[in-house]
């Protein structure tokens, strides 16, 4: 083994220590230098060592024929793909050549499946290592590439060894997101240096079997500038010289390998120089083919004489890979259509053949465009829809320019690979050429797809409105494709009346079309739910007439709003088997951004059931998810926030309301805005700056209003106004707010209405100094209607409110009992802020002054601090803090103690020196 790799064993030992880690190592060098000797050698050891290889070695042939790279190296595999999810299973076994795939195979299915059979090797123990090996990764072809980068980039414990050859020029990408950082960091980077004189000598005399005189070895290591390969081909090129040079004598080296390479092929005779030309321009070269296309045998020996093939009894290849590239760029163009063409004529493989029309074709031909459009077609069912794209571009060249029809189809085709493949920029150019070349149901296709891909790549939300706008007015009226188109509009658009509207138009344009199933039943449920939004009653026979509709696979479009109605009226565990499922789902197929999606959903859901862990936990995923996705996660980080304002921890929370509103201002967005004027009221609502809360919970209700919501569903703010309303004296604000609350629980009573609006009617009779019996009697029987399991918070809260409100008339045993049992309820869900709340509360019960016993060391350092008088600058100079967080430790102190002024923190601080 160590003769193969002559000159190279500190780097032959520093990689293997690298990929025993286990770890990641990427092989660098010139072409010819030895990457691929190296690979091998390291993959042989590996295989010594009972480690479970697998390896691809794509050539540069192989880089327009999809999957064929990862059908190599997952073939070791492939008795584990039964075991697959049936999604992966079927994209597995298409990749494997080893199925049919009866419906198209989506590209992100066949990274979850590679991603499921790796993870499953590593995690089998049956081998003492697994490497994952990749010689000449820029050969990859595109489909392998995704697959395996999507893979290795969510894969631990695994090696990755990958070379690649690299010259002149602009920097690389590092293939396969090496350069990431992942578990154990990102790749070793190993260029591989030129050998010396020695190592030469013994290369030279392995391959060519001759030894150079020192004088002649040490030029030709100057010429070569220690590359094996060049060092090989100078000798050869020596070799056949009339004569030895003399010591004064130029050597017959060229400006490079493939000059040098292309005296070799011109000095063979026509036919072999045929013979290699046909051989390096077929991915597999064998002899059955070589033979068909006139190739005799002997026309062989000629090019294995002079080193550039070797010969067996079935195929040949060539020596390195760099032999075929230098056949290859040698050939004229003329006579590289000409052969195209003969091999196009020979081979029965559908794909090979039409690879090598479109490489052959000139002028528009229709039965070679049709040939390319039905292999595009193939390869996009297979899960390769960028190389699709490229087949479809290069039929529609082909296609006669008066067949408009078949021309747009083809032109709008690509671009719709564009746009499965994730190449966002690409399918936008396309879409919004095809629109301004082509008229009538074209132009309406490509302007919706111009559409989705604003609404995919995080354009402005006016960009889909206005496409789908466009689009509409292309279709004809009473089509299925402006149902389609509306049906889209129907989630585009922000104005809830107009997408309610769309939603009809779509449902009355796709009802009784029996090819439209999916997205009737999507243009059902949005129906339904932009109806709710407008404050309409809940039909809910449309929600049930849609999900008898949609099957096992709902459309993108509606998929999870039945979770987030279902959310909206406390129906935790039907939210959460529904977004549970859809999520096996998505993880099966590898759809990530669906996966993002529901993991938020599944975040907010368990907030609100009270199950914070749970939601800590979707929230981390979603917002790992979401960076690797480059979501720009606004939605995660709110939602993370809104978790630690409930769990107490409001200087974080504040910090991004702040960021979030200030975002929201720059884009004009809406959503943005609706959420962070949420949190911010909230956060400021849990510090007991009542003031700065109802502000924020006017500006959010303002902003609802102005987009038409009369029920935002997902909004459940109204309680905690009135509650700041109340505390900031407003008590007018604070009934007119109830009303608007009560007629949200008229409309569509709900857990939550039932408890809010009980517990704001006890806040503010008890502030107004009306008799608050029958208010406190309405909040017992309210919380008793609750199950304990639905809405832990707010139940907690009804026990907060209840002990305040008998505190106030005097009632000091029910009071007592009440708060006690909150602060033990909100113990329990982790609701650290309301804890304080309720202790200080509590603390005031009987007319008990209220003591700093509860205060840390940095609370009562700061609370002293400020009842001298201090400044909260002055405070965080002291004490070496911001003023931020001195801001926050007044919160907690002034929630502990029960108080809500410097004032009274002096007076409390007094009384505690005075006990002490």
């Amino acid at each position: 083994m160590r003769r193969a790799i002559v000159g190279r064993d500190e780097v032959f030992d520093r990689a293997w220590h690298l990929l025993s880690r286990p770890g990641a190592v990427l092989l660098e060098g010139p072409a010819g230098i030895g990457k691929t000797e190296l690979w091998r050698a390291l993959v042989a050891r590996a295989t010594q060592a009972g480690w479970l290889v697998l390896s691809c070695a794509p050539t540069e042939v192989e880089a327009e024929l999809p999957y064929a790279a990862l059908a190599d190296l997952l073939g070791p595999l492939g008795d584990r793909v039964a075991a697959l999810p049936g999604p992966q299973r079927a994209a597995a076994q298409v990749v494997l050549l080893s199925g049919d795939a009866h419906e198209p195979v989506d590209v992100r299915v066949v990274g979850a499946a590679t991603r499921s059979l790796l993870e499953v090797a590593t995690a089998a123990k049956t081998h003492p290592g697994v490497l994952v090996a990749v010689d000449d990764a820029p050969w990859l072809d595109r489909p392998s590439e995704r697959a395996l980068r999507y893979a290795l980039r969510r894969l631990t414990g695994l090696a990755t060894l990958v070379s690649r050859r690299h010259g002149r020029g602009a920097p690389q990408a590092v293939p396969l997101g090496l350069d990431e950082v992942r578990d154990g960091g990102p790749a070793a980077r190993i260029e591989i240096p030129p050998l010396d004189v020695g190592a030469l000598h013994h290369v030279l005399r392995d391959h060519l079997g001759v030894t150079l005189t020192r004088p002649m070895l040490v030029r030709v290591a100057r010429e070569a500038g220690g590359n094996p390969l060049l060092a090989i081909e100078v000798v050869r090129a020596v070799q056949r010289l009339p004569r030895q040079p003399a010591p004064g004598d130029d050597l017959p080296v060229a400006a490079s390998m493939h000059h040098l390479l292309a005296d070799v092929v011109a000095g063979l005779p026509p036919p072999s120089r045929e013979a290699v030309r046909l051989a390096a321009l077929l991915s597999v070269p064998t002899l059955a083919d070589l033979r068909a296309a006139g190739v005799a045998t002997a026309a062989l020996d000629a090019p294995e004489e002079a080193g550039l093939v070797v010969v067996t009894p079935t195929a040949m290849r060539f020596t390195h890979p760099v032999h075929a590239a230098a056949v290859r760029a040698g050939i004229p163009p003329g006579v590289r259509r000409r052969l195209h063409r003969r091999l196009a004529d020979l081979l029965t493989d559908p794909d090979e053949r039409a690879r090598h029309l479109a490489l052959c074709a000139t002028d528009p031909d229709p039965v070679v465009a049709d040939t390319l459009a039905a292999a595009a077609e193939r390869w996009h069912g297979r899960g390769a829809p960028d190389l699709a794209a490229d087949l479809h571009d290069r039929a529609a060249e082909l296609t006669p320019p008066d067949d408009r029809v078949r021309l747009g189809q083809r032109r709008l085709a690509a671009a719709r690979c564009r746009f499965d493949s994730g190449d966002f920029p690409a399918a936008r150019r396309a879409a919004d050429a095809v629109a301004l070349e082509f008229d009538g149901d074209i132009r309406a296709e490509s302007l919706l797809l111009r559409a989705a891909v604003a609404w995919s790549g995080g354009e402005a939300n006016r960009v889909a409105v206005d496409n789908g706008t466009r689009a509409l007015a292309a279709a004809r009226p009473d089509s299925a494709l402006a149902g389609r188109i509306h049906a889209h509009l129907a989630v585009f658009e922000d104005r809830t009346e107009s997408a309610r509207a769309h939603a009809e138009a779509a449902a009355a344009l796709l009802d009784g079309r029996d090819d439209d199933h999916d997205l009737l039943a999507a243009a059902l449920v949005l129906l339904f739910f932009q109806e709710v939004r407008l404050g309409r009653a809940p039909r809910t026979d449309l929600l049930d007439r849609a999900l008898a509709l949609e099957g096992d696979e709902p459309s993108w479009l509606a998929s999870t709003v039945p979770a987030i109605w279902w959310k909206s009226i406390d129906d935790a565990e039907r939210a959460r088997r529904r977004l549970h499922r859809m999520l096996g789902r998505a993880e099966a197929r590898g759809d990530e951004p669906l996966q993002h999606e529901l993991l938020s959903h599944l975040g907010e859901a368990e907030l609100l059931a009270g199950r914070w862990d749970e939601a800590e936990r979707h929230i981390a995923a979603a917002r790992d998810l979401g960076d690797q996705l480059g979501t720009g996660l606004v939605g995660e980080t709110w939602l993370a926030a809104l978790l630690d304002a409930h769990r107490g921890r409001l200087t974080e929370a504040s910090v991004v309301a702040e960021a979030g509103l200030r975002t929201a201002d720059e884009l004009d967005d809406d959503w943005c805005r609706r959420i962070h004027q949420q949190l911010a009221g909230f956060v400021a609502l849990s510090a007991g700056r009542m003031a700065e809360a109802a502000a924020a919970y006017t500006s959010l209700a303002a902003t609802i209003d102005a987009n038409g919501l009369v029920e935002p569903l997902a909004m459940r703010f109204e309680p905690d106004w009135i509650e700041a309303c109340v505390g900031a004296g407003d008590l007018d604000r604070a009934a007119a707010v109830l009303e608007r609350l009560t007629a949200r629980h008229r409309r569509l009573p709900r857990p939550w209405t039932t408890l809010g609006t009980a517990r704001a009617r006890a806040l503010l009779d008890s502030a107004a100094g009306r008799d608050p019996e029958a208010a406190l009697r309405e909040l017992a029987a309210a919380r008793d209607a609750v199950a304990p399991q639905v809405l832990p918070l707010d139940r907690a809260r009804c026990l907060l409110v209840a002990g305040v409100v008998h505190r106030r008339s005097r009632r000091k045993l029910p009071a007592r009992q009440a708060l006690e049992a909150a602060v033990a309820e909100f113990g329990a869900i982790g609701a650290e802020a309301f804890a304080d709340r309720a202790r200080a509360e509590l603390a005031r019960v009987g007319g008990r002054a209220p003591t700093p016993r509860h205060l840390t060391a940095t609370e009562e350092r700061v609370a002293r601090l400020a009842a001298r008088g201090r400044t909260n600058r002055a405070i965080a100079d002291e004490l070496f803090v911001s003023p931020k967080t001195v801001e926050a430790n007044l919160a907690r102190i002034y929630r502990k103690l029960g108080i809500s002024t410097r004032a009274e923190l002096g007076a409390a601080m007094t009384r505690a020196d005075t006990q002490a």
